[in-house]
């Protein structure tokens, strides 16, 4: 990895949840929510003169409905597997899922992975925001061209 770890916890899709990382080098962070219905990950910057942030930007991670149908045909599918190759179920049959926060050396982009899987990348220097579904559309302050996530984009900061 050609970063850093800032954020390794443990959460559970659908239930409410806030997870914010800030640069100790610059103004710059993220925060991903969970509102218990759909997650988002947000580009934010401190404010030079005060206690506030302001939000450059905003990524779709999931809907907690989707998200926990396709992980859950997943395990019913690795249900055939050897027991070896299973993953730990949880209480209610469905593993909680892994969240990692990782900011690139020069702490100008910061990257959100959850189970194994990039999510969203967001670019501070070139001021771009980038995830799977390219949901929602660019806003008139970042982002002005394409929000496809592309193995190029991961290569980069992994």
């Amino acid at each position: 990895m050609k970063g850093y770890l800032m954020q390794d916890l443990t959460f559970v899709p659908g239930e409410d949840n806030f997870v914010e990382s800030f640069s100790p080098e610059n103004n710059y962070g993220v925060i991903f929510e969970d509102d218990g219905e759909t997650g988002y990950f947000y580009a934010v910057e401190k404010d030079k003169d005060g206690p506030g942030l302001r939000v450059l930007d905003a990524l779709h991670i999931y809907e907690a409905a989707e998200f926990l149908a396709d992980k859950a045909a997943a395990v019913k599918a690795q249900a055939i597997a050897p027991p070896s190759e299973k993953e730990p179920d949880g209480s209610d049959g469905i593993s909680p899922s892994k969240m990692l926060i990782i900011w690139s050396r020069d702490w100008m982009k910061c990257a959100l992975v959850i189970d194994g899987n990039c999510q969203a990348i967001y670019n501070f220097e070139t001021q771009g925001g980038y995830n799977i579904n390219e949901f929602p559309p660019p806003n008139d302050i970042w982002t002005k061209g394409d929000r496809k996530l592309t193995d190029e984009l991961v290569r980069e900061l992994f």
